[in-house]
This record gives structure tokens, sequence and C-alpha cells, in this order.
């Protein structure tokens, strides 16, 4: 697999005031020229985050590949392109199972040990991080810093997603240092079709 472009944009409720202004946000991403959103709820109900998933999917198309995050159930019953897991959720294989061999699966990492045997999974894609300082997160992982995603880059041939505290004026050292896109959730809530217009310029 390989990304159409470097930005990641994930979509979380939590950083809007209700699915109304989620919606609005994610359209104006992909008018931006966003290929790729993860849609990522820690808080919400199986029926609120079903509900929220297909509303994306109906409302963007197939223009854009949407990834869930954790949820293996509603990736499959939402119609999306891929499943996104983390360390505590359903093992690669497990996910890998659910969803088949046509929907993309990432994992996510926070050290080279964790990177290396995610590589060895079935997984289309790795994410390394938190780079930076991120507020995304209750509990943040130890930072990485770019020498982790330069440490990551050595250890796998899989796209690699750097993820945590990243915007535009410290992306395009995250992809210098080896990543090939950045998931980006902060600094894209603020007029984000402008904003990812922004990133997607510094990240060429």
């Amino acid at each position: 697999m390989k990304f159409a472009k470097r930005l990641y944009p994930i979509v979380d409720p939590s950083c809007f005031p209700n699915s109304g202004a989620l919606l609005l946000a994610a359209e104006a991403l992909v008018a931006a020229g966003c290929t790729l959103i993860q849609y990522r709820n820690k808080q919400g109900n199986a029926r609120q985050m079903l509900d929220e998933a297909r509303e994306l999917r109906a409302r963007l198309g197939q223009s854009v590949k949407l990834i869930m995050n954790d949820r293996a159930d509603l990736c499959l019953a939402a119609g999306f392109d891929g499943l996104h897991v983390g360390q505590d959720d359903l093992s690669p294989e497990a996910a890998r199972r659910i969803v088949g061999t046509d929907r993309w699966l990432g994992v996510s990492t926070h050290n080279p040990e964790q990177l290396a045997m995610a590589d060895l999974t079935s997984a289309d894609y790795l994410a390394i991080g938190p780079v930076f300082a991120t507020q995304s997160k209750a509990n943040p992982d130890p930072l990485v810093g770019a020498a982790g995603v330069r440490r990551a880059r050595e250890l796998t041939h899989k796209p690699l997603v750097a993820i945590g505290g990243i915007t535009r004026a410290n992306a395009r050292s995250v992809i210098d240092a080896g990543a090939d896109a950045v998931a980006v959730i902060s600094d894209l809530l603020r007029d984000p079709g402008k904003s990812a217009e922004e990133l997607l310029r510094v990240l060429g």
C-alpha cells in the first residue's frame, strides 16, 4: 500500500461540540485535498459511533479512505476502508481475521520493540509516537522524538505514520526523519480546511 498524500487527519468527537461540527470538519478536510481520514471515538457508545461513522461514509462518499479506530465490528458495519488498532486493542492478526484482506490495517507502536513485533504482522502500515508532546491522550506514552521516527524507519519497510503533537511547524521535520505520513488532530481543529491546505503544502 502507499499513502496518496502525506497528511493523515484524525477526527475525534471529543474535539467537537457536536456531530454536526465533526461532519463539517471532515467535509472541509476532504475539500482541502485530504484522501484519508481516521475516525477515533474513545467515549461514545456503539450506536452513536456507528451512526456517526455511517454519516461520514455517506457524506464523504468513496473519494476518501475512512479508517475506524479500534472497532473492527463498526469498521465493517459502517463500510469503512480500514481499521487501526493500538497496543491494548485486538491483536493485528485477530483484527485481520475480522476485516479481511481487502481493508487496510494499521497498528500503533510506541518503541522499537513494539514496532519490530508489529512489522512481523499482516499490518499494512505502522504508526510510531508520540513524537512530540500531545494533548489528545490522557496518559500518553514516552515521547520518541524525531530520533524515534528515524529508528522506526530503520526497522520496517512498511509505510510509517508518525503521530503525536505534529503541527505545521514541525511536520516537515518528521517526514525528513523517515515518516511516510503524519497523523494530525489538534492542529486541524481551527479552520480545518485552511489548516489542512497549509499542512499539505508544508508536507509537499
